[in-house]
């Protein structure tokens, strides 16, 4: 699944109790539709995410930058300490793809866990599908 969304805050790296490391941010993805009666709907929806592959891109997820995230989504729910029911989406992120006006554009990949960089809008993956 992928996502595109602008980063709430600066990431933040954290350390689980087996002193694995992870990147935690958020991000709000907005959307917008036409009701019944024609009026425009706003609607933001906002998800935690983590990043396990490298620490190294926390550095550049500073709030209100605009990424591409690929990974996966799932939802958690809990009652609080108010006695109160919330829920949150997760999502679990595997590829990272940073984007910003028609600059190039940085991809963090598992498979080397670096930041590298490729033109905007110039991604080659999937052009030999049959559709």
């Amino acid at each position: 699944m992928n996502i595109i969304g602008r980063l709430t805050g600066d990431a933040k790296i954290n350390t689980t109790p087996n002193d694995k490391q992870v990147v935690n941010f958020s991000v709000a993805v907005n959307d917008s539709y036409r009701n019944k009666q024609g009026e425009r709907i706003e609607h933001t929806e906002y998800f935690n995410c983590a990043y396990w592959i490298s620490i190294n891109v926390a550095k550049a997820l500073t709030k209100g930058t605009l990424v591409e995230l690929t990974g996966r989504v799932s939802a958690r729910a809990w009652v609080g300490k108010d006695g109160g029911l919330h829920a949150s989406l997760n999502f679990h992120t595997s590829q990272i793809k940073f984007h910003e006006g028609g600059k190039k554009a940085q991809t963090a990949a598992p498979d080397n866990g670096n930041i590298s960089a490729a033109p905007a809008g110039n991604n080659r993956e999937g052009e030999n599908l049959p559709f």
